[in-house]
């Protein structure tokens, strides 16, 4: 039996990759067959409405004719009945297509392993499943269609979060804090003034632990709200029935921008501590704040307020570092394009 699983770019094909050699083993084991897997990165495209392509997937399974069943790994979140769909069976096709993003923030090689035997066993016509294998405990395929289509959706109470914390993931908002370099240049050229700015020292001083937090969150919230609104990342639903899932695309891009955001104030904070330490001294610090000494948590302090201020007054105004940024970094932004690309084919 020749498998073949398609990727998307990026993300889920490094996920592919890696368990590529423990699916085709455990796929020989559970069936007691020579399988032999193997593995291609396609993008795979959707129609306007932001649902699957079939004509795409009929091309893409034509292109591999030598395989005798083909499972779609897609970062495409999929949401159908209310409820977000995990993987979805064509057999007529003989395709299953997997959502990463709907298998949540962290999806372990034991999950994705779960899900891609799962799917194995509903391509295989009935009687030849692997007896071995259980379903997900997180989801229940559909029953079997007069077409033989088949669906796996999440649980309706947790499937929601699992799906916007996996869109969230699929983002890569790490990663993509680094395509801050402008907004974290002008932050810390406006924050690293502070350290030698006495009255700054005096106002974290007097400052009250909550209210440090507080201006902290209210400069990150600022920057995010900034980003959101100069980058039009906040989407609108164009028909009603898309209503839900815009709101997960929304509430995924900010998630995404908080911890980008998020990720930028700590190394601010970082960077200002490790300045102030260095350029400040101790004694003369004392003097100013009217303290007998002065502690590890006064500079603490005045590393979280400065970069309040440089982020209010430096970033704003800044964005990310090319166009190319912003439109790899949400699920919209990115399913936009793919509609561009088939519509422009």
């Amino acid at each position: 039996m020749h498998l073949l699983l398609i990727a998307d770019p990026g993300q889920p094909t490094r996920r592919v990759a890696a368990i590529k050699a423990e699916f085709e083993q455990r796929l020989r084991q559970s069936f007691d067959a020579d399988v032999h897997v193997d593995t291609c990165s396609e993008v795979i495209r959707v129609r306007a409405d932001h649902q699957l392509e079939m004509s795409t997937l009929d091309s893409l399974v034509n292109r591999y004719s030598s395989a005798d069943l083909v499972i779609m790994f897609t970062d495409i979140p999929r949401h159908t009945q209310d409820k977000p769909l995990i993987a979805e069976v064509l057999p007529d096709r003989r395709v299953a297509v997997v959502s990463g993003p709907t298998l949540g923030a962290v999806t372990s090689r034991r999950r994705l392993l779960k899900i891609f035997m799962s799917c194995a066993n509903q391509l295989l016509p009935d009687g030849h499943s692997a007896p071995k294998h259980s379903l997900p405990r997180w989801g229940q395929w559909s029953s079997r269609a007069e077409s033989g289509r088949r669906t796996l959706h999440a649980h309706t109470f947790t499937g929601g979060t699992r799906l916007v914390l996996g869109m969230t993931m699929a983002n890569e908002p790490l990663r993509m804090a680094r395509k801050l370099t402008r907004a974290l240049a002008a932050a810390s050229a406006t924050g690293a003034f502070g350290i030698f700015y006495s009255s700054i020292w005096q106002m974290s001083h007097h400052l009250s632990t909550v209210r440090l937090i507080s201006i902290g969150l209210i400069a990150i919230t600022v920057m995010v709200g900034w980003l959101l609104t100069v980058n039009g990342l906040w989407d609108r639903p164009s028909r009603k029935r898309l209503v839900q899932v815009v709101f997960y695309y929304n509430l995924s891009t900010v998630l995404t921008l908080i911890i980008c955001v998020g990720a930028l104030y700590v190394l601010l904070v970082a960077g200002i501590l490790v300045g102030g330490l260095i350029v400040i001294d101790p004694e003369f610090m004392a003097q100013i704040i009217h303290r007998p000494q002065a502690e590890f948590s006064n500079y603490l302090d005045i590393a979280w307020l400065r970069p309040a201020m440089g982020v209010v007054a430096g970033a704003l105004g800044s964005t990310f570092d090319s166009d190319i940024d912003v439109k790899r970094m949400t699920h919209a932004q990115r399913l936009r394009s793919r509609v561009y690309v088939a519509e422009n084919d």
